[in-house]
């Protein structure tokens, strides 16, 4: 799969005191809000990150809204996200793909 028919995601919790979750689509950001979107994801805590494959995108966005609606309703340690990563893969695993640089997913 070429790397333009990806899309790169991150979910994410704020650093500050709401510890919010989000997830944000890099390659989708405009251009008048992307340095905004990048620091606000990148002052906080990844909890997941990879590509999906841009066919399915708008299906993995419901996931990707249902996990982050998820992760925001567990009542859960201040310092971790309740669910794992691989419970995470798990959920996404029809719409991710692998890293274009080195074929990981």
């Amino acid at each position: 799969m070429a790397a333009d028919e990806r899309t790169m995601f991150e979910i994410f919790r704020e650093g500050d005191y709401n510890r919010a979750f989000h997830y944000i689509f890099y390659t989708d950001l405009e251009e008048h809000a992307r340095d905004d979107q990048i620091t606000k994801a990148a002052k906080g805590e990844t909890v997941f990150s990879g590509f999906l494959d841009d066919a399915k995108k708008e299906d993995a966005r419901s996931v990707l809204e249902a996990i982050v609606d998820d992760l925001n309703d567990m009542d859960e340690d201040e310092d971790e996200a309740a669910m794992q990563p691989d419970e995470i893969r798990k959920r996404l695993s029809e719409y991710l793909v692998d890293n274009p640089i080195d074929g990981i997913k």
